[in-house]
């Protein structure tokens, strides 16, 4: 059941070899036996996964179905599930019962997709390792002593170790490309704009954006295209049309001209990293690719402007959890004041404060025009690094991060050292391009994954996804899996 494509699972529910809710159940069993050590899901919706189930079945029977119908996911906890608890992975919100859907949530309940509940994650999504949740670290399913990266760490593990067959996953500054790397799966974060933020709980309103975590491509293509579209209620939406993003998976690559950055394969990389992100670029070249030498020159500046944009961002976003209207308060405040200071102090944690202290002071008078006017600059000449690279290229390749997943614990004390495993992942953000991880392999280190990236320009997903397709069509890293948790199955 775990080795078959999204495509074959729909395929053998239409066909009758098995049910959704057997399908359904069978993953709840997996969570079950395995996630007690992984820690992945926050929340599992077993009643509600069988009850979904249960009318994806009609579904089919009646010949309504569609291709994901029946087929069960999970959804990272900061896209709001109504009548189910909706977290963020942080005490603040423990008790945030969302009363409406989020579109993409909204969506794929519409395509008869089973929800078997709510992947951990970074604390408000603010972290690159998964250790910043309220409800604990998550564990890398490859080795249990280290990190899966984050923050959607929780989505990448669900998939790497068979627990979803997909989940969804959030963004900011890596978020979805970096777990997947560590992990061994593929993820895809689309265009900005290209996927509603409604119902998405906000970080960085001007860098978040929704995707999708998958083994395959293909698989990725598939909910990605029905994630995707317009959405009235999101400001930040764009309304374009959505291609079949499945219908150019086989097109040849013969030609494309893949572009490598300099400044991507410096100082800092890991050589064991840099043999594996090199040996799937030779994979390219007997595709037919041409490799041709680029520079984003600004890549440097991707950190310190990022991290000055993304923390005044979250200081706005996270105002409105003060005790007040919903989430956490602290117990007999003595007044007002009080009230804000406790709640907020108690129920957010380490770095959510940092973040927050760091955004209001890049925003407060005095500072405004020295740091977040100026981070504001350096993004738009990262973005026109961007733009000049792909008058050359069709699409940019290099590493996702430096190294593979560090031990659990290692860099909890040096923030600064954190923020550095994002120097590959950042500057695609500040652009609002579209990119994706794809499993190229094992560090001979230490046996561990390491994807390699792949950047399209504006609302090219389609283009990236048939590069990464093809890629997997020549190679079985995708197929991989932890055999602690597959062996057997």
């Amino acid at each position: 059941m775990i080795t078959k494509s999204l495509t074959e699972l729909s395929t053998s529910l239409k066909a009758g070899d098995f049910s959704s809710v057997e399908l359904t159940q069978f993953y709840l069993d997996r969570i079950a036996k395995y996630d007690g050590e992984l820690n992945s899901f926050i929340t599992v919706t077993e009643e509600q996964a069988l009850a979904g189930a249960k009318a994806a079945d009609e579904q089919i029977a009646a010949g309504t179905a569609g291709a994901l119908t029946g087929i069960p996911m999970a959804h990272k906890d900061l896209f709001c599930t109504d009548g189910v608890r909706t977290s963020c992975a942080s005490k603040m919100l423990g008790n945030f019962i969302a009363p409406y859907n989020a579109t993409v949530v909204e969506k794929l309940n519409a395509a008869g997709m089973p929800m078997l509940g709510k992947t951990n994650m970074d604390e408000f999504a603010m972290g690159s390792s998964n250790e910043n949740s309220y409800y604990g670290a998550v564990k890398n399913p490859w080795d249990l002593e280290r990190v899966p990266g984050g923050s959607s760490g929780g989505s990448a593990v669900a998939v790497a170790a068979r627990l979803a067959p997909v989940a969804t996953g959030t963004d900011t500054g890596g978020s979805i490309r970096q777990p997947a790397s560590l992990t061994g799966i593929t993820g895809i974060k689309p265009t900005y704009g290209r996927v509603s933020r409604f119902g998405m709980i906000a970080y960085a309103s001007s860098l978040d954006q929704g995707g999708i975590f998958g083994t395959s491509a293909s698989d990725c293509a598939m909910v990605l295209e029905t994630m995707s579209g317009f959405d009235p209620k999101d400001s930040t939406s764009v309304e374009r049309d959505v291609p079949n993003m499945s219908a150019s998976l086989n097109d040849s690559i013969k030609g494309l001209k893949i572009g490598l950055p300099k400044e991507f394969f410096g100082e800092g990389l890991d050589s064991s990293v840099a043999e594996v992100v090199n040996d799937a670029i030779e994979e390219y070249k007997k595709l037919g690719a041409e490799i041709v030498e680029i520079s984003l020159p600004n890549t440097h500046l991707a950190i310190p402007s990022y991290y000055v944009i993304a923390p005044a961002e979250a200081s706005s976003n996270l105002s409105r959890f003060d005790g007040v209207r919903y989430g956490y308060r602290c117990e007999a405040p003595v007044d007002l004041t009080d009230m804000y200071m406790r709640s907020r102090g108690e129920g957010f944690g380490t770095e959510v404060k940092r973040r927050i202290m760091t955004g209001t002071y890049a925003l407060s008078a005095g500072y405004y025009d020295a740091y977040y006017l100026k981070a504001q600059k350096i993004r738009r000449l990262i973005s026109d690094d961007f733009k000049k690279a792909f008058e050359k290229v069709d699409v940019i390749m290099g590493p996702v991060a430096p190294e593979t997943a560090f031990k659990l614990g290692e860099k909890t004390d040096d923030p600064i050292s954190m923020y550095l495993a994002d120097i590959y992942t950042l500057s695609l953000n500040l652009a609002g391009l579209t990119g994706m991880s794809v499993p190229a392999g094992f560090s001979k280190n230490n046996k561990m994954p390491v994807g390699l990236q792949i950047i399209g320009n504006y609302f090219e997903e389609a283009k990236l996804l048939n590069v990464a397709h093809q890629y997997q069509q020549v190679t079985d890293w995708h197929k991989q899996a932890p055999s602690a948790y597959t062996g057997g199955e």
